[in-house]
This record gives C-alpha cells, structure tokens and sequence, in this order.
C-alpha cells in the first residue's frame, strides 16, 4: 500500500482513474435520465389504476406491476448478459459506456417505478380530492397536485435511484464496460495491486456520499412539512 505515496503510482493510475471516473458518471447519468424517462410514467400509471386510484382498472395495474416485478427479479449481471444482442441492435456495441447503458436503464426503470409509487402514494388523498372537486382533469392531478406534493420524497428516492445505477456501473464493469468498477477489477485484483482496487473503491464511495448528501439537502429545503 505504501505505493499510493509515490508520485509513480499516481502518475501512471491518476490519468485512469479520471477516465474511468468520467466514464462512471457519464453511464449513470444517462441512464438515470432514461430510466426515469420509462420508470416515472410506470410508477404514476401504477398509482392512478390501483384500488384507491382515480382511475382503478386491476387489470392492467396487474399486468404492470407484474412487469416491474420481473424487471426487479433478475440479477443485473444476468440482464446484462440476456439483453446483448439487443443492445447490440440499439446502440451498436455490446462493450464499453455504451454498451452498459441499455441493461442499465432496462434494470433500473422497474426499480425508479417502485420508488415513484411509493413516493406517490403518500400524497395527501384530501388534497387530490379537493383538487378534482374543482373539476381538475387527470393530467392536472398528475402534474399539479401528485407530482409537486410528493417532490420532496421524490427526490429522495432519485438519490436511492442513483446510488443503485452506480453500484450497478461497477458490476457492469466486471464484463467490459469502463468506469471505476472496471478499473477496480482489472487493476486491482486480476493483476494483484490491491492499492489500486482501494483507490477506486473509495472514488465510488464518495461518489455516493456527495449523492446522497446533496439530494438529502434538497429535499429538505423544499419539504413544506419541515418549515
């Protein structure tokens, strides 16, 4: 471990580590857009067709929530492995940034669709009400009433949504992906230089806790219940 205090070390391990840095957050970031792109209309739709939505049909709250449930079931190791020759089709690659992004939005959007619903069920029913008593339509509801009231929680869960794309990126980085797990990985323990594996453990480590810090701070500040 004492080479982590050479100027050697860094020399040669500081130009990958900020390349791998960058490529972790360019994958979670991406993905994350487009997971809540396709996880956030799931979550509202499971909210408005459940039993005590403004539009019930158990059905087809079923047949969704089953979906995000399979979603949810699979390793993401495995759906990264199902999903190649998809994303082969998508984007081109099966490796690389790229490659990663597909399974990780396809696993992370059932998991952001879950968080939603909850964050959406706790929204006052009394406010809803009284939002559709002055003849609201179902659109106002969403965007005006279940969307601004469960904000804070919202938020919240999308620093829980991100934390989880950014363990996901370093799994992803065990079969060819980039970013810091791929460094972990390839440096670290496939050439036994464990100072380099604990060097981009803890650049993920603080990647999470400045996540988790700024959006726990947001959320805070606009939390009506907290003023």
């Amino acid at each position: 471990m004492g080479e982590l205090f050479t100027v050697a070390f860094w020399d040669y391990f500081g130009p990958l580590l900020l390349t791998g840095t960058r490529d972790t957050l360019v994958m979670t970031v991406v993905s994350t857009v487009f997971a809540y792109v396709l996880g956030l209309p799931l979550g509202v739709l499971l909210i408005l067709t459940g039993e005590h939505g403004i539009c019930p049909h158990r059905t087809l709250n079923r047949c969704v929530g089953w979906v995000i449930n399979v979603g949810r079931s699979l390793p993401f190791i495995i759906l990264m492995v199902c999903v190649m020759p998809f994303t082969k089709l998508l984007v081109g690659t099966k490796i690389g940034v790229l490659g990663a992004i597909p399974p990780l939005v396809i696993s992370a959007a059932p998991f952001i669709a879950r968080m939603v619903e909850t964050s959406l069920s706790e929204v006052d029913a009394g406010v809803v009400e009284a939002a559709q008593s002055m003849g609201a339509s179902t659109f106002q509801l969403v965007w005006k009433v279940y969307l601004p009231e469960a904000l804070p929680s919202l938020i919240l869960g999308g620093s829980i949504s991100i934390i989880t794309i950014l363990a996901y990126t370093a799994i992803a980085g065990a079969i060819g992906a980039g970013g810091l797990g791929d460094l972990a990985i390839r440096y670290g323990y496939q050439r036994r230089e464990p100072a380099k594996m604990w060097v981009a453990a803890v650049l993920l480590i603080v990647l999470v806790q400045v996540v988790q810090t700024v959006f726990s701070r947001v959320s805070n500040r606009i939390d009506k219940r907290l003023k």
